[in-house]
C-alpha cells in the first residue's frame, strides 16, 4: 500500500459514528446478526454485497439448527423445452418439407390445416399449392374466388357458378394463364375486375357471359392467347372485337359462334382474325355471314383445319369450291345450311382430299344418309353433334368421367367436392 494512502476504515467518512454505514452495522447487530471483520479494509465491500438485492435465481437463504455452519439456497431452475418423445417435432420441420407434405392434401383438408397456427396458415396459402383449382359446384363463389385469386393461381376452373359482387383488394396483375368461367352468373363489373388484371392468359372460356368493351379491350392485352371461347357472348362492339383479334395474333382456336352480332361484327372477324388460326367456329350467323365473307376468310387463313359454318342460311353450293381451297381442312360443319343440296355433297371426296369429318345435320334425311356414306367412304359423316373448338371441357364428356371436370385436357389438382 502506498505511504500516503489510508485504510478505508481510517477515512473520515467511515469513522463518523453517525454515518449510514455505522447505523446499518449497529442495526444488524441489534437484530442478532453477527458481523465480523469490521476492522478490515474489505469491510465496506462485504457489506455492500451483503445488503445488495439477491440474484434472480436466489429465493431464500437460511441457517437451520441442524446446519448452523452450512447455508442452503432455494433457487428456480431454468425451464427446458420439452422434447418430443415420438421423434422430430412439426415445429422443427423446414417450410420446404411442410409444403411438400401439404401438397398431397385435398382442398377441404388443406383449408382445415390453415386454422392450426399462423405458420401453417401462411404455408397453406403459399402459391405453390394453388397452381390449379377447380371450384365447380361451390355456392357463394364470391369470397372463395377472391381468396383463390390472391394465392397466385395459374389454372382456375369455375363454370356454371354464381358470383356476387367482388370487393377486389388485390394489387397488381393476376397470374392466371387458364380460366374457365363458362355459363356462370357474374356481374359484368365483377368480371371486369378480374379480366382487367390478367396479362398472362393463354386459354380462356367466357361462353354465354355478358361482356363489355372494357373486357374485350383488356383481353387485347394478353398477346399469348392460344385458345379463346366467346361463344354466345354479347355486349361488345365491332371495333373492340377488331382490336382484340389484331392484338392476339397467336390464337390457334377461336370459338365466336352464336354471339349477338351484326354484319359489322362478322366482317371484323373475317378481316382481322389471325392468319395462323387452325380451328374456327363461326356458326349461328344466319343472315350475317355471306359468300364474300367466306372468300375473305379463306384467303386470309389458309391453314384452317376445322371450320364450323353451321346455321348460315345465306350460304349455298357455290361456297364449296371456295372452301375447297383450304388444303389442310379435315373437319367441316355445314349443319342447317339449308340452301346446300344433297347432290352438291357427293363430290366432296374429290374436291376435299384431306377431309375426314363432315357434319350436315338437317341437310340429309336419315333415309338418305346411308347413300351419302357410300359415296364418301373415307369421310365420317355426322359423328360430332357438338363443336369442341376452344372449349375447355370435351363436348362428349359424360358426368363423372375423367373429361367431365378436365380443363383443356388436364384436371385441376385442388377440387371442390360438394
Amino acid at each position: 500500500m502506498p505511504k500516503n494512502s489510508l485504510p478505508l476504515q481510517d477515512l473520515p467518512c467511515l469513522s463518523l459514528q453517525g454515518s449510514m454505514l455505522t447505523k446499518r452495522v449497529n442495526k444488524r447487530k441489534s437484530r442478532g446478526f453477527l458481523v465480523e471483520g469490521l476492522d478490515t479494509e474489505c469491510t465496506p465491500t462485504d457489506l455492500i454485497q451483503e445488503w445488495s438485492p439477491p440474484h434472480k435465481h436466489q429465493r431464500f437463504i437460511s441457517k437451520g439448527k441442524e446446519n448452523d455452519c452450512n447455508e442452503f439456497v432455494l433457487a428456480r431452475r431454468s425451464r427446458r423445452k420439452k422434447e418430443s418423445t415420438s421423434g422430430i417435432s412439426w415445429d422443427h420441420l423446414p417450410d420446404e418439407l411442410l409444403l411438400r407434405i401439404l401438397f398431397y392434401l385435398p382442398l377441404h383438408d388443406l383449408l382445415r390445416m390453415s386454422t392450426v397456427c399462423k405458420r401453417w396458415h401462411r404455408l397453406v396459402f403459399d402459391e405453390t399449392l394453388w397452381h390449379s383449382v377447380d371450384l365447380e359446384g361451390l355456392t357463394h363463389m364470391g369470397p372463395a374466388l377472391q381468396q383463390v385469386l390472391k394465392t397466385g393461381v395459374r389454372r382456375l376452373r369455375c363454370p356454371r357458378s354464381f358470383v356476387e359482387e367482388l370487393q377486389f383488394t388485390v394489387a397488381g396483375s393476376l397470374q392466371i394463364a387458364e380460366l374457365d368461367m363458362s355459363s356462370s352468373i357474374i356481374p359484368t363489373s365483377a368480371l371486369e375486375s378480374i379480366i382487367c388484371r390478367c396479362r398472362l392468359l393463354e386459354y380462356l372460356s367466357l361462353e354465354g357471359l355478358q361482356l363489355s368493351d372494357t373486357i374485350i379491350s383488356s383481353l387485347a392485352e394478353n398477346p399469348q392467347l392460344l385458345q379463346l371461347n366467346l361463344s354466345g357472348c354479347s355486349g361488345f362492339s365491332a371495333p373492340a372485337l377488331s382490336e382484340l383479334l389484331q392484338s392476339c395474333s397467336r390464337i390457334e382456336q377461336l370459338n365466336i359462334s352464336w354471339c349477338d352480332f351484326t354484319n359489322n361484327h362478322v366482317k371484323s372477324i373475317v378481316n382481322n382474325v389471325t392468319p395462323g388460326v387452325t380451328h374456327l367456329n363461326l356458326s349461328g350467323y344466319r343472315e350475317s355471314l355471306t359468300l364474300d365473307d367466306v372468300k375473305v376468310l379463306v384467303e386470309r387463313c389458309p391453314n384452317i383445319q376445322t371450320l364450323d359454318l353451321s346455321d348460315s342460311t345465306l350460304l349455298m353450293a357455290d361456297c364449296l369450291p371456295v372452301l375447297a381451297q383450304l388444303k389442310h381442312l379435315r373437319h367441316l360443319s355445314l349443319s342447317r345450311c339449308y340452301h346446300i343440296h344433297l347432290a352438291a355433297l357427293t363430290d366432296l371426296g374429290k374436291t376435299f382430299p384431306s377431309l375426314c369429318l363432315l357434319d350436315v345435320y338437317g341437310l340429309v334425311q336419315d333415309s338418305h344418309l346411308p347413300a351419302l356414306k357410300k359415296e364418301l367412304p373415307r369421310i365420317s359423316i355426322n359423328s360430332r353433334p357438338f363443336s369442341s373448338i376452344a372449349r375447355p371441357t370435351p363436348a362428349a364428356a359424360l358426368p363423372g368421367c375423367f373429361g367431365d371436370r378436365a380443363m383443356w385436357t388436364r384436371q385441376c389438382r385442388l377440387r371442390f367436392k360438394s
